[in-house]
């Protein structure tokens, strides 16, 4: 039987702080976070499918090809603990070859996690599932009712490139500290490559990804009632080579003011609001950040042409 337990600590103070200092920065910025709500996170479900993104199939390949390999480091019996759950589908595919005692998704989109838990739990009615709507990006404090053995943290997909490499390494040294003695962690890494396969990943033809984006606007409306026009902004997703990342961003098409309940903002045609980057790696570089953050037994998987990587560290 699935339990949900709601753990989002941020009232709507905290939301709406956290929102005005983005806004009123010199170079303003949103969190990627306020990306997945409901309608955000069906649309990150269909960029998933479109030929351009590259990760969601590639990860799934390395899966297929070195599951048995991944599942003979890890071991059965864990607790599953996956970390931006959103569909649960990837883990889903590690039921078979990990056979978890428990299985905790976690996520911010709480709606869309209670969807997605319950069509779970009619496929697999006995596995004992223990769903938490938290925001984990800046701690992790996992409530009482996930066990605390053979903990497997879960973070497919490269959302670990959302953070720094300085946020990431403190993000890996709370996935560690989580982990108690037997613990482990299971991490899909996107590797750097040609700059065409990566802006086009992130600046689709269909315009999918650009919908994702400025969808981030009508959230932001809806929890600080600003009012953002959304046919006024479009989306730019390119890489930086010399970050490393990708960068989202978006751009004010015509000069008006944005109005929210106690403030405004006057963005002038070409402004940009930084909404998310996704860093990407080497494999030295990222084995490098979980020496860091305290890992050991660090083990690699990829697909033939080392466009991404699944990391085992314990």
């Amino acid at each position: 039987m699935a339990q949900f337990i709601q753990c989002l600590a941020d009232s709507k103070q905290n939301v709406h702080d956290e929102l005005i200092a983005g806004l009123t920065a010199e170079h303003p910025f949103i969190s990627p976070k306020y990306l997945y709500d409901p309608l955000g996170s069906r649309l990150f479900e269909a960029i998933c499918e479109l030929p351009e993104y590259y990760p969601t199939r590639t990860e799934a390949e390395i899966l297929r090809v070195h599951g048995k390999d991944i599942a003979a480091a890890i071991g059965t019996g864990t607790t599953l603990i996956d970390l931006g759950a959103g569909n649960c589908k990837k883990a889903a595919n590690l039921f078979p070859l990990l056979q978890p005692s428990q299985y905790v998704p976690v996520d911010i989109s709480v709606e869309f996690l209670r969807e997605a838990v319950a069509k779970l739990q009619q496929d697999f009615p006995e596995l004992d599932i223990a769903a938490v709507g938290m925001d984990f990006s800046a701690a992790l404090q996992l409530p009482d009712a996930v066990h605390a053995d053979k903990r497997l943290f879960f973070y497919p997909g490269s959302s670990i490139g959302n953070f720094t490499p300085e946020e990431s390494r403190a993000f890996l040294q709370r996935i560690k500290a989580a982990c108690g003695d037997d613990g482990s962690l299971l991490i899909g890494v996107d590797m750097i490559k040609g700059k065409n396969a990566l802006d086009a990943a992130y600046d689709d033809a269909l315009g999918v990804t650009a919908a994702f984006n400025r969808n981030l606007l009508r959230n932001v409306n809806r929890l600080l009632g600003a009012n953002f026009e959304v046919r006024e902004w479009q989306h730019r997703g390119f890489f930086n080579p010399n970050m490393s990342r990708i960068e989202m961003h978006l751009e004010a098409t015509t000069n008006h003011t944005v109005y929210w309940a106690d403030g405004a903002r006057q963005f002038e045609r070409g402004d940009r609001i930084h909404t998310e980057n996704s860093y990407k790696y080497t494999r030295q570089s990222f084995s490098a950040l979980l020496t860091q953050a305290g890992f050991r037994q660090i083990n690699a998987w990829s697909d033939k042409r080392n466009w991404f990587m699944l990391f085992h560290a314990r």
